[in-house]
């Protein structure tokens, strides 16, 4: 059989659709077909589409899918708004989203979002929510973009408060009592950047980072409307068990941790093998409008070390340094420094290192040793709400050299309430005006 090819168009459109490649037409669509680095390939040309209402998923996975099996490329979400349920990146697979493209989760979490084994608070869960976005072994992975990853929270986490607050003890209503889905959740993954994306409404946390080296998080927003008061468990960025990580040039306001550092829990944490510390973090140019902390070391975190923030800006009434001290768990904290940021608050306290009670569980276990080590803030300038509290679990954490320099700051609650610390110290400290000596 001979097959006659009428003109070079037809040809050409041969070619890539030989290739599996559906972007077509063009020599530079031919050239990228041949180099998986600059393959692009548009979700459009998979049947996606933008009315806020069709669910994507099987087109934007078929477009991951296609890319994977042939060597790689980046899948481009244009503009317009695309609902859809988890996907999953593979290796060598980008994920780009052009200026006003939207990927919106689904609200039916239950058909859209099914359950799997998943990594959240501190340990694995057999059967929890995916995210919205899931990549794991992507060493080199780019989300990059100025779009959107919008969780469509609002339904979600009135659902959560109203079932919460139905619970015969609303507090020990468990947290992922609710399937709620993360907007990205990135693990074993080395050499990976987020740069320009917006998250938005997240039904849990935003980003999740778990057991990754070599993360660069650039120019990110991490956003929960502020008409909504307290949207729960929208964490901005989540380091669990991660080392050598950038956050740099982002913009937060959201209603829990603004960056929180988390590992395990428990009396064995140190043992736990799948939560090695978190360590060599890097926090610079900054703005943080709301939040409950700038920078948690969180309520799953165990080792936590070689910390910087820098920089940065805080206008929200927030713990600027929230060391979260948990009696069932053994947490070393050290090697922690603040310098140069400036506050513009009415409310808020610059340092908060003291027990959390929350969920505390010792299995029978006596209570662990805890150690907080060389804390250093430096050069903070500005309006706050309060000074804060350092304080340990009596009998259980050491809390030594910590280090307060260069402060000019107008505070409501000037006092620093301090207990069980040695090696505070303090040097060129100015409150509302005036020298004070902490010590």
């Amino acid at each position: 059989m001979k097959v006659r090819f009428h003109n070079w168009a037809h040809t050409r459109r041969w070619v890539m659709s030989a290739m599996g490649v559906t972007t077509l037409g063009t020599t530079a669509a031919l050239a990228a077909a041949a180099n998986p680095k600059t393959r692009r390939v548009s979700i459009l040309d998979f049947g996606a589409v933008a009315d806020d209402r069709t669910v994507n998923t099987p087109a934007i996975q078929q477009a991951i899918d296609q890319l994977a099996g042939t060597g790689g490329g980046t899948v481009v979400v244009p503009a317009g708004v695309f609902v859809t349920g988890a996907i999953f990146l593979k290796p060598q697979v980008h994920l780009h989203l052009d200026k006003g493209a939207v990927l919106r989760a689904s609200t039916d979490v239950a058909v859209h979002f099914p359950a799997r084994r998943t990594r959240i608070e501190g340990h694995f869960e057999d059967k929890f929510t995916p995210a919205l976005i899931n990549a794991a072994r992507c060493d080199g992975l780019k989300i990059t973009g100025e779009g959107t990853l919008d969780g469509a929270g609002r339904v979600i986490w009135d659902q959560f408060w109203k079932l919460r607050n139905a619970a015969p003890v609303p507090n020990e209503f468990p947290n992922i009592g609710l399937p709620r889905a993360r907007l990205a959740l990135i693990e074993n993954s080395k050499n990976v950047l987020i740069e320009g994306v917006t998250f938005k409404d997240s039904q849990f946390w935003n980003l999740h980072i778990y057991r990754c080296r070599g993360v660069t998080v650039r120019r990110a927003s991490f956003q929960v409307p502020d008409d909504y008061k307290q949207a729960p468990s929208t964490d901005g960025i989540d380091l669990d068990s991660c080392q050598d990580v950038i956050i740099e040039g982002c913009h937060f306001s959201v209603t829990d941790d603004c960056i929180a550092a988390k590992g395990t829990k428990g009396p064995h944490a140190l043992s736990d093998k799948d939560s090695p510390p978190v360590e060599r973090i890097r926090v610079r140019d900054c703005v943080f409008k709301r939040g409950h902390n700038m920078f948690t070391c969180g309520s799953e975190a165990t080792i936590v070390r070689d910390v910087i923030v820098e920089n940065c800006t805080v206008t929200g009434g927030m713990s600027v340094l929230m060391l979260k001290l948990r009696a069932d768990t053994p947490q070393h904290y050290e090697n922690i420094l603040y310098r140069n940021l400036t506050l513009d608050a009415a409310g808020g306290n610059i340092v908060r290192i003291q027990p959390w009670s929350q969920y505390i569980n010792l299995k029978g276990e006596a209570p662990p040793q805890s150690v907080v080590r060389n804390v250093r803030m430096i050069g903070l300038r500005g309006r706050f709400g309060g000074f804060g509290n350092i304080r340990p679990n009596p009998g259980q954490t050491t809390i030594s050299d910590i280090r307060l320099e260069d402060f000019d700051v107008q505070l409501t609650q000037a006092k620093l309430a301090v207990e069980g610390v040695k090696g505070l110290k303090t040097r060129n400290v100015r409150v509302n005006g005036q020298p004070v000596n902490l010590v």
